[in-house]
């Protein structure tokens, strides 16, 4: 895959339970499950082709204020997902348990 290729937006996928990303034929995803406060972060997965473009991040984030937007606990079993609300305190109110 070309270098030169654009990342499209964040896209929610309600039915598969992940927020995405498409680049080409390639998908970055960061996937959750629903509990009854809220997510569970579960993993997060950019192809290494489309790695060190800050997709991941893009997508952590999209999650974590849709989270805020639906008044959602947010549960980081992904240690990307936990290691980046560590790193950003706007988001450690989000976490469930706090």
């Amino acid at each position: 895959m070309e270098k030169t290729q654009e990342a499209g937006a964040v896209r929610h996928n309600e039915a598969e339970q992940r927020f995405e990303i498409a680049v080409g034929t390639s998908l970055a995803v960061a996937e959750y499950t629903r509990n009854t406060d809220g997510i569970v972060m579960t993993h997060t997965f950019v192809p290494p082709d489309l790695r060190g473009r800050g997709l991941a991040e893009r997508l952590v984030r999209a999650a974590l204020e849709h989270a805020r937007a639906q008044n959602w606990r947010v549960v980081p079993a992904c240690s990307y997902v936990a290691g980046f609300i560590e790193r950003h305190p706007a988001y450690q109110d989000l976490r469930a348990g706090r």
